[in-house]
């Protein structure tokens, strides 16, 4: 086992993890499966294409924490423990949502039987649970920096984004006003202004006719895959155009690019809560996006023409 694990250096990063993200990629090709010779169909799309979306999402912050986790010098102890709890909580998320497919029904905001809405409890705690753990996990990488610059604001940023998107799940708990006026027994919406299983985008499902919460929510959760990308980009731009070289001007891009991101993450929560589709955004919202994107290139270019004294080289993919 130790020869095969110097092998695939990856098996020793955080075990709970990287045992997670095995079991998400088996329930990902279970549920590609299941669309295929399963006709059944939920809110409007294939019944297993929930379970295909979560595993994959849920594989992706498993591997990333496991190669951050293993990076750590410090609070190694306490961070194992977080990224052990919240594998923990994916994994009971994970087991209701396909038990929930199995039994034909749905597990989001779901009260139409005791059962039911005992499984969607257990659900939603063991999300909340995920959530505080992934926050102890942050506070552990805020409190061990690399010593590049760059780095730690890449590290930082995509873990507190990534923590603002989770968080902004809880806006599709509250019943809506319709839900509380009919007395109904499905108590919560992705969709703001119609029904949820209206028209969507292809495996997404995200609304085409009314706002969707599911898209800043998407988007912010997965901020923390994002910026190691940025940063990548970053350190390559850095070995064609000399003012990149300084690790401060590396760094203020990377801020750059949180605060663009922070900003498209509030426009398109925006956007959903006023019932509009991501795919037809009105005026307000063009103008919101383009300005977002005209400050973003003005402070990058800004960033570029200050000159910088201290020059820092960093190999392209070094670890974070």
């Amino acid at each position: 086992m130790t020869a095969f694990s110097q092998q695939f250096p990856a098996l020793s990063w955080h075990r709970p993890l990287m045992l997670l993200a095995v079991a998400m990629a088996l329930l990902v090709a279970w549920s590609i499966g299941g669309m295929i010779i399963d006709d059944r169909t939920s809110t409007g799309l294939p019944i297993w294409a929930k379970s295909a979306k979560f595993a994959f999402s849920v594989l992706i912050y498993a591997l990333t924490w496991a190669w951050l986790l293993a990076q750590l010098t410090r609070w190694q102890r306490v961070a194992w423990w977080a990224g052990t709890v919240a594998a923990l909580g994916l994994a009971v998320e994970l087991i209701v949502i396909t038990t929930q497919i199995v039994r034909g029904t749905t597990s989001h905001f779901n009260f139409t039987t005791p059962l039911n809405a005992a499984l969607w409890e257990i659900m939603g705690s063991s999300i909340v649970v995920v959530w505080i753990a992934t926050l102890v996990a942050s506070a552990a990488l805020f409190a061990d920096p690399t010593a590049d610059p760059a780095r730690n604001a890449a590290i930082r940023y995509g873990a507190a984004l990534s923590l603002a998107g989770a968080a902004l799940g809880m806006l599709m708990v509250p019943p809506t006003a319709e839900q509380r006026a009919a007395g109904s027994a499905i108590r919560g919406a992705h969709t703001v202004g119609l029904a949820d299983g209206g028209p969507g985008l292809p495996i997404l499902g995200w609304s085409t006719a009314g706002g969707d919460l599911r898209v800043p929510h998407f988007l912010g959760m997965h901020a923390l895959q994002v910026f190691p990308l940025v940063l990548l980009a970053v350190e390559y731009g850095s070995r064609r155009i000399p003012a990149m070289r300084s690790a401060a001007t590396r760094r203020t891009l990377v801020v750059i690019a949180a605060a663009a991101y922070a900003a498209l993450l509030a426009v398109l929560t925006w956007q959903a809560l006023r019932g509009q589709s991501v795919v037809h955004p009105d005026v307000a919202t063009l103008l919101a996006l383009a300005a977002i994107a005209l400050g973003a290139a003005l402070s990058a270019a800004v960033a570029l023409r200050t000159k910088k004294f201290v020059v820092q080289r960093v190999p392209i993919g070094a670890g974070l």
